[in-house]
């Protein structure tokens, strides 16, 4: 998106910019910069941040039940829903408070510009795949280019700086390495692959949206009311379909991960069938540490852990199917095709360099 239009400032328009900062700096801040910051001293003082979500100190998760799909989503959902209330938020947010040409002028262009900016952007963020998921649709609105708001959506998650210390307290700083080398593949490599799918025609279509967007933004009444409305509508649309597909998910965990222990070698068809699990799969933020942790301890060899270390914090299906309409097919298509392959990578990495 090379020319950008300008839209005039209107009287609401510092209070509304205001109030998205005050929201994403507080917000953040009490739900992750602050216990992020203690929950280090605890790993590093440890070697652990907790047990496993998959199956608590058992070596296998529960069979397939109703009690095992509701005991996993009482879990996640108190481990989540703070940082998935602060995702609605900046997701509408996004949309409503913010003049409509801010964020297709820093992500919207279809080079690799954009895609840096999503994924330095997504640093501090910290957030899992599915409470990132709302801004990512806020961004999509705003037309931010596919490429940028996938850096951003990855990059929350694969990226988060916390998770990297807790993963090198507890599990090695050469699992961070391995982590960190592929996850800057994965995200700003994804990104730009996905922004090389756009066609001119999708191009001149953002533009177009744009210019639509710019000439409402100068008509509508309240940001705050629209916020409001904006809030709701996204909140009713994708949190029961979220619920929905957590409760799944967990009922599923046995068949997903049906053999946890020795017998889970280095072979290459046990590293994909975790990267495949690991891609379908939803987790709270670093769970995957101690799920990994816990995995290896019980004699899980180290290609499969590192395929599921890759794997399991970037995408899940539920975050899948909250951002479909924003990413649509091809785009998600392709993400799915880089986790996984990002996740088999790793494996094959971890067992080459002796992990």
């Amino acid at each position: 998106m090379e020319s950008l239009i300008q839209t005039p400032r209107r009287p609401g328009s510092a209070f509304a910019i205001t109030l998205f900062a005050l929201i994403a700096i507080v917000g953040l801040y009490y739900v992750k910069w602050s216990p992020y910051y203690h929950r280090a001293f605890v790993a590093a003082d440890t070697h652990s941040i907790g047990h496993s979500i998959l199956a608590g100190t058992e070596p296998m998760p529960p069979q397939a039940s109703w009690p095992a799909a509701l005991g996993y989503a009482t879990a996640y959902a108190k481990a989540i829903w703070q940082a998935l209330v602060l995702g609605l938020l900046l997701g509408s947010a996004v949309q409503a408070l913010l003049p409509a040409h801010w964020v297709a002028r820093l992500l919207g262009s279809a080079g690799m510009r954009s895609v840096a900016a999503g994924g330095l952007l997504a640093l501090p963020g910290m957030m899992c795949t599915c409470c990132a998921a709302p801004v990512v649709v806020g961004l999509r609105a705003r037309q931010a280019s596919p490429g940028a708001a996938v850096a951003f959506w990855l990059g929350n998650s694969v990226l988060n700086p916390a998770t990297l210390v807790f993963m090198g307290f507890v599990l090695g700083w050469h699992w961070t390495a391995l982590r960190l080398t592929l996850g800057a593949l994965l995200v700003f490599g994804g990104g730009w692959l996905v922004n090389r799918q756009a066609t001119p025609a999708e191009r001149s279509a953002a533009r177009e949206q744009l210019e639509a967007l710019a000439a409402e933004a100068s008509l509508q009444g309240s940001r705050f009311a629209q916020w409001l409305k904006l809030l709701a509508r996204m909140t009713l649309r994708l949190v029961p379909e979220y619920a929905v597909l957590v409760l799944l998910l967990g009922a599923a965990r046995a068949w997903l991960f049906p053999h946890v222990g020795p017998e889970v070698d280095n072979a290459i068809w046990w590293i994909l069938a975790f990267a495949i699990a690991g891609t379908l799969f939803v987790i709270p933020t670093a769970a995957e540490v101690p799920i990994v942790q816990a995995m290896l301890s019980f004699g899980v060899a180290a290609g499969p852990a590192a395929a599921l270390l890759m794997t399991l914090p970037p995408i899940s299906v539920p975050s899948l199917a909250m951002t479909a309409r924003a990413l649509g097919v091809r785009v998600q298509a392709t993400l799915v095709l880089m986790v996984v392959a990002a996740g088999v990578v790793a494996g094959l990495a971890a067992v080459a360099l002796h992990f």
